[in-house]
């Protein structure tokens, strides 16, 4: 299904002609639960990965804290499928069955933190075709995207169970390659027998590819012009009400609503939250890198609207309206919310980065195929 971002609140450039330079495209990925095929761009679907080349196997050390016990693929595929069955039940009978409750404890109580290599997961596949904003070596036009679903690098001692606040995350591979040079393909790839979390597996979504303009966010900007930006967007939203997106942030209405799309996308600018931005130079030739693909938490706010998609508003609409009513009442917030969590139309891909960041990979302009870079952001 097509996917049309509504057209910004503001004509940015009408008020800053000197950001007309600095304006990048980006193309959305508008993830959305379904079944993808190998030929198809997808997140967390299959891979149209050669069966005679090995499965990438993360070779690194993996720990989790006792607190927070590992789970597995399957189980975590078992519960989303018991939490759905339970939420498309009549509204008075969503408890679960006395089966479904000893799924639940059996799979709550956690699997062993595997010893060796482990199996990578599949978290993205894009063909550049749809994805104008990759740029692939030359001959190549699919990119594949795999993580080993434990945090890395264990850089600190690992006894904080909320340790991935601090920067931990999966640890990505890229792979480009030619579509018309895979002869059979890989059905059956290898399963980890553990992951970390269970926001570390994607939920398999097709993506409907659209290219959008972004401009740097306001602390990426030479001093000047973000002082005469930070001005204009405190102006633009005078009289915020307190507690809403903008109350006390002089550049959120630019940041939020002009500048830097949400959710995933490959291209256009980086999507700075709690540090600075800081240049990222490649390790192979110290070329200055530049935003690939962003792995993202969320696909919007749920305090900014305006990014959300024209065929999407009604779903957001009614999701908003059944959360204010459970806000409203304890009973219905017990009945909507219960120990699974209620289905977010922002998180499709039911993943979530650190405390709802995004995963940045940066890539080499000069040579995609140097090594990249993934910051928490």
């Amino acid at each position: 299904m097509t996917r049309t971002t509504p057209p910004r609140p503001d004509d940015i450039v009408a008020a800053f002609p000197q950001l007309a330079p600095l304006a990048r495209t980006a193309t959305r990925l508008h993830p959305r639960p379904g079944s993808p095929s190998p030929r198809e761009s997808s997140v967390g679907g299959p891979l149209l990965w050669p069966a005679a080349e090995p499965w990438p196997h993360c070779e690194g050390t993996h720990r989790v804290p006792a607190v927070l016990p590992a789970t597995s693929p399957a189980d975590v595929r078992l519960l989303r499928g018991i939490r759905a069955a339970a939420r498309a039940r009549p509204p008075g009978a969503r408890s679960y069955t006395p089966q479904e409750h000893a799924v639940l404890a059996r799979a709550g109580a956690g699997r062993p933190c595997p010893q060796g290599p482990v199996a990578m997961l599949a978290v993205a596949q894009l063909y550049v075709r749809e994805v104008p904003d990759l740029r692939p070596p030359e001959s190549a036009d699919l990119l594949q995207v795999l993580w080993c679903p434990f945090d890395h690098p264990f850089d600190r001692p690992f006894d904080d169970p909320f340790d991935r606040l601090w920067g931990n995350m999966p640890r990505t591979e890229l792979f480009w390659r030619s579509a018309t040079a895979v002869g059979e393909v890989l059905t059956a790839p290898p399963q980890p027998p553990a992951i970390q979390y269970e926001d570390y597996l994607p939920q398999p979504c097709l993506v409907s590819p659209e290219q959008v303009t972004e401009y740097p966010l306001a602390a990426e900007l030479d001093p000047d012009l973000r002082a005469q930006v930070r001005a204009w967007s405190a102006r633009r939203k005078t009289g915020a009400e307190p507690g809403s997106a903008y109350d006390g942030a002089e550049d959120g209405y630019y940041n939020w609503e002009l500048s830097v799309a949400p959710g995933w996308k490959a291209g256009g600018w980086a999507p700075w939250s709690f540090t600075d931005p800081a240049p990222q130079y490649c390790r192979a030739c110290g070329c200055r890198m530049a935003p690939m693909l962003t792995i993202a938490t969320k696909e919007h706010r749920a305090d900014v609207h305006s990014w959300i998609p024209y065929e999407d508003r009604d779903a957001a609409n009614r999701d908003a309206t059944t959360w204010a009513a459970a806000n409203r009442d304890a009973t219905t917030w017990a009945a909507a919310n219960r120990d699974a969590a209620h289905p977010d139309p922002a998180t499709p891909t039911m993943i979530t980065i650190g405390d709802g960041y995004n995963q940045q990979i940066y890539a080499c302009p000069a040579a995609p195929d140097h090594p990249h870079a993934a910051l928490l952001q």
